[in-house]
């Protein structure tokens, strides 16, 4: 791959909801730029994005790929996420990695559940990014409605720079706002749609291009000060002044232009491109990345140029055939293959044997990489997702990656004591690829616990256990992942005393737990020793052991979240005291404060939204509360109803069916964890 000026590369992920087009999209983006001569149809399982068997089988993306392809002077680094829910981890590890994203909506469906999920995990990033509303060649496409639902919804810093010509099946083409023209494709015999024609709007167009140009126009000057000048001054602006102020406005306002295209008939896809390249930063336009020594905690900015000490993110572990590959984010600086780099985490040297560029399962070796790249690397031991990769003389740690929690478990166990090993060693290998898969063994059964974020997921990963690693195992029924918290506060002095002949233990401390109020947290640990009566690293050992407990359970196993626990005071023994005790005294002291406080069962409740037609509404509504679901809000959209609600997860196993069932195949649901409530009573009984 020959190397680029800095200024010309876009790294960017394209994010949506589930089936709203993105991989199509992509698709159509590497037709485009010459990277594949072949369109991948997702429906025909022949997506190059989607290489995965169960990707092919099911019709939807399960991992993040990453390709990279070049369209005119630039070189564009692209992430495909999926859209469900129950993998969103690979649309958070992709974000926070990339520089800008392309936002897909439906032009049917609009502002869908998970559309929001991926908008807030591009928020909490601060991504800089682009809309293209989709599929404007379906029945009910509607690209004022989705605008004007992104307006209310997401944003009201979006602009239109493009609207649609024609509707529907007639949609032909779309008006160019900022220079004002009409793009119409031509119909050619091969309908590759990569030739299109520039004339003058349609007179029954001009009124509202003339409109949606002056929202255009209002919404830049918003935003940039010095094009507010220009608008109000100029009478006429010119078209590299307005793509300037764009671009200026998108990289350090939030504003977002809107386009629209039909990437499944090849049309507005070249322009998508051209607005990436015009709108969208380069590395060079995105703040330094900060960073903590850990030598001594001081904070460290490094600048996005290859004469900077080294820095990379480690954001996906992919297993493969060859060996795992290791997805990074180089930040600064500049590696060569056979390198020998610092994992800042573990404090372990790390062998870079061979750098690669991706495309999808495909992959080009490379001799070096720098600053801005996105490169897949062979050779990696003990490095897992969020490390981050230095040099060892210039350490640096990098923002970590946070992981949502895991709402469902299973029991697996081996069919035959001959496969035991090899299951151990295929789970091991999931859970390195995918930090959102977890597993354990159950204390009080010994069994083999798998947790992950839904039945598509967990079921997913069955199935690759199955036919990948052609490994037998029985998989029991999901269970919900319950937790549980206290409602009022207790307060305990415990002592912790060992005489076991020459150096004892001592420990002693008090500690008062109560409710956490506020957003949803684990466990706030706040420490008010006074006068030393404990020293550091004694206080140290007690809120570990004080995590330690609360992340194995109490009373039912489960794990304990929105309690607070205090240090109120303690006591140690010049001779006796140790770590040890203290870490056993907080655990025991947790366990009596959580029995005389009175410990609640917490059950995950889901965000739920459903879409039905009309007349199966009321079998559905119905079918709902016989689930205890809490409906929030219903809209019409069309003959079509969506209805909004919560429901505990303890309820939605098998829904998928029942919903089918119910509508004749035409209904459809997505779901999303929104909080933990308390479980009734007849369901602690049942789980205790």
């Amino acid at each position: 791959m020959e190397k680029r000026n800095l200024a010309n590369l876009r790294n960017i992920g394209i994010a949506a909801h589930i089936d709203a087009g993105k991989t199509t999209t992509t698709e159509r983006i590497l037709f485009y730029t010459g990277k594949s001569f072949k369109l991948g149809e997702v429906h025909e399982g022949t997506a190059t994005m989607d290489w995965m068997e169960e990707e092919q089988k099911r019709g939807i993306t399960i991992t993040a790929a990453a390709t990279t392809c070049f369209w005119k002077d630039y070189q564009i680094n692209i992430i495909d996420t999926p859209g469900h829910v129950d993998f969103t981890i690979e649309v958070e590890r992709s974000l926070r990695v990339l520089d800008g994203a392309i936002c897909v909506f439906c032009g049917v469906g609009g502002v869908e559940a998970q559309t929001e999920t991926v908008w807030r995990q591009a928020n909490k990033y601060n991504v800089p990014r682009i809309c293209f509303v989709n599929k404007m060649d379906r029945i009910g496409a509607d690209f004022v409605k989705v605008f004007n639902e992104i307006k209310e919804k997401l944003n009201k810093s979006v602009i239109p720079v493009q609207l649609p010509v024609g509707k529907e099946k007639n949609f032909e083409g779309v008006v160019d706002l900022i220079k004002m023209k009409a793009i119409i494709f031509t119909h050619e015999e091969d309908n590759t749609g990569s030739t299109y024609e520039e004339c003058d709007i349609p007179d029954a167009m001009l009124d509202d291009a003339g409109i949606y140009r002056e929202l255009m126009l209002e919404g830049i000057a918003d935003k940039v000060d010095w094009f507010m000048d220009k608008y109000l001054s100029e009478s006429s602006l010119s078209e590299k002044e307005i793509i300037s102020a764009i671009r200026e406005g998108t990289i350090k306002s939030g504003l977002m232009p809107v386009l629209c295209g039909a990437a499944f008939k090849n049309k507005g896809i070249q322009q998508l491109l051209d607005a990436v390249c015009d709108y969208l930063p380069s590395p060079l336009e995105i703040p330094p990345i900060k960073g903590i020594n850990p030598k001594d905690d001081s904070a460290v900015e490094m600048s996005p140029t290859e004469d900077e000490h080294f820095s990379a993110l480690a954001f996906k572990i992919a297993s493969d055939k060859h060996g795992d590959l290791t997805f990074m984010r180089i930040y600064s600086g500049r590696m060569e293959s056979g390198q020998r780099l610092y994992n800042s985490r573990t404090r372990k040297k790390e062998l870079a044997s061979r750098i690669y560029s991706m495309h999808a399962d495909k992959r080009e070796q490379l001799e070096s990489a720098s600053a801005g790249d996105i490169v897949a690397i062979v050779g990696f031991k003990d490095t897992g997702t969020g490390d981050t990769i230095c040099t060892e003389n210039y350490p640096v740690l990098l923002e970590k990656i946070e992981f949502p929690e895991t709402v469902i478990s299973m029991a697996i166990e081996p069919k035959t004591e001959a496969e035991k090993e090899k299951l151990a060693f295929v789970l091991a290998r999931l859970a390195k690829e995918d930090p959102t898969f977890k597993v354990h063994t159950d204390n009080e059964t010994s069994q083999l616990i798998i947790s992950g974020m839904g039945e598509l997921h967990l079921e997913v990963l069955k199935n690759r256990m199955l036919s990948e690693y052609k490994v037998n195992a029985n998989v029991g029924a999901p269970r919900v992942s319950y937790r549980e918290t206290v409602q009022r506060e207790a307060v305990i002095d415990e002592k912790f005393v060992k005489q076991t002949g020459g150096r004892g233990q001592y420990a002693r401390i008090e500690i008062k737990l109560e409710p956490h109020v506020g957003e949803e947290k684990t466990v706030e640990f706040e420490d008010k020793i006074k006068g030393g009566a404990i020293t550091r690293q004694f206080i140290k050992s007690v809120e570990k052991g004080i995590m330690d407990t609360a992340k194995s359970g109490v009373s039912g196993g489960y794990s304990l979240i929105n309690i607070k626990v205090t240090l109120l005071d303690g006591d140690m023994h010049s001779v006796d005291s140790s770590e040890f005790a203290f870490y056993h005294a907080a655990g025991i002291a947790l366990k009596r404060a959580v029995e005389k406080a009175k410990s609640v069962l917490l059950e995950p409740i889901m965000l739920i939204e459903i879409t039905v037609p009309d007349n199966y509404l009321g079998d559905v509504l119905g079918d709902m509360n016989s689930r205890r679901a809490h409906i929030v809000e219903m809209t019409n959209d069309g003959d079509l109803r969506i209805v909004k609600g919560k429901i505990p997860l303890a309820e939605t196993f098998g829904y998928s069916s029942v919903l089918r069932s119910i509508t004749q195949g035409r209904g459809t649901f997505t779901m999303e964890p929104l909080e933990y409530k308390p479980a009734p009573a007849k369901t602690y009984s049942s789980v205790a």
